[in-house]
């Protein structure tokens, strides 16, 4: 099939996260597979608007917002029209596909995005933004199927009025052949965070657990791994909380030593206000280290299994609590490790790309048979 991504950002993208390393690892899979795989996302500075990446056509046009002006446009060319699947990628906003394609659109949704809007926008343009997300987007995308991550993300998007029997739950995996040599585990105390750095990560959560635990807990130090357009004011609360000697920023890094920060830390916080998997939580537990999070993201009661591979916590007090109990008990910390690393294995993007070339597949001949008509 000729499949198209209409996606907001890129995995290289300066604000690229788990959403955009979900759609390049299935693009990937997919051209192995045989397809015809293009991803259509925002250019920024230093990237091409056209490159070709292990198979995968990238092209790139548009800001923050025109990006869905030119997705639209180019479903208007021979180019787009000839698409045997245009997969529409909503993060909070669509593409808006259906306006202009009745057949062969499929709708990839990791989660919904109301905590987002009313954490960035506290004004009329947040309310906009969740009032297009849970309103308009279900109507126009009524009969469209919809992949997500999780089950939570897809009762969230039953609550919104998506039919539940048109959304197909599709999991982030892991790649294994990617892994690097297992690294030592730090001798000292640290806690790592791998987020991009936006308000509703709510890293601020992590400064204010290290700075409670710094006295009682000898030698600790927290690395943030991750870089986005709220890092000066997470500088500016480490320097307020009087940890700035015990952070280190790391901003983008490879995977190399993306995993060999994993590895060396005791625990991972992941103090997000939502996720839809969690995709740090499985390269975490690839390393054998456990994550706590907070319950109410959705998608980390999914990827954490509460109190076998970390813990999923109510509020900031039982953050601070889990955090000290994880540091101070190492028996705990083996079996959290030990058994987040065996159901990390059971992950693997090639599983989940079969699983979405099958739901691609429904799409591609839905679209054959409207053609018919």
């Amino acid at each position: 099939m000729k499949v198209t991504f209409l996606t907001w950002r890129d995995p290289d993208h300066p604000d690229g996260g788990g959403s955009e390393v979900y759609v390049e690892q299935i693009a990937r899979r997919l051209v192995a597979r045989g397809h015809e795989v293009t991803v259509r996302s925002a250019s920024y500075a230093g990237a091409p608007s056209r490159e070709t990446v292990a198979g995968v056509v990238h092209r790139r046009s548009g800001g923050r917002l025109t990006v869905y002006l030119r997705g639209l446009a180019h479903l208007l060319t021979r180019e787009g029209r000839d698409r045997d699947v245009v997969v529409d990628v909503i993060n909070g906003l669509p593409f808006a596909s259906p306006l202009l394609r009745r057949h062969g659109v499929l709708a990839l949704v990791h989660h919904l995005h109301r905590e987002q809007w009313s954490i960035i926008y506290p004004d009329w343009r947040g309310r906009l933004g969740w009032f297009v997300e849970s309103r308009v987007t279900p109507r126009l995308y009524r009969s469209v199927p919809v992949v997500t991550v999780s089950e939570h993300s897809a009762a969230d998007l039953a609550r919104i009025g998506v039919e539940s029997s048109a959304v197909t739950v599709v999991r982030n995996g892991l790649d294994h052949g990617a892994r690097t040599a297992p690294v030592a585990r730090s001798v000292t105390p640290r806690i790592v965070v791998l987020a991009r750095l936006v308000p509703h990560k709510r890293i601020e959560h992590a400064l204010w657990v290290l700075s409670q635990l710094r006295t009682e807990t000898a030698g600790l130090r927290l690395d943030v791994v991750g870089d986005g357009w709220w890092h000066e004011q997470l500088v500016a609360e480490a320097s307020r909380l009087g940890v700035s000697d015990l952070v280190t920023f790391h901003g983008h890094v490879d995977d190399p030593t993306r995993d060999r920060l994993l590895a060396a830390a005791w625990v991972m916080l992941l103090p997000s206000v939502k996720e839809g998997w969690g995709i740090a939580v499985t390269e975490a537990a690839a390393q054998g280290t456990p994550t706590i999070g907070y319950r109410e993201s959705g998608g980390l009661c999914e990827s954490v299994d509460d109190g076998v591979t970390g813990f999923v916590v109510a509020d900031r007090s039982e953050l601070l609590a889990a955090t000290a109990r994880v540091l101070g008990d190492a028996d705990l910390r083996t079996r959290l490790s030990v058994e987040g690393a065996r159901r990390a294995r059971l992950l693997d993007w090639d599983d989940s790309a079969e699983r979405f070339e099958e739901a691609l597949g429904t799409v591609g001949r839905n679209r054959v048979s409207g053609r018919r008509r």
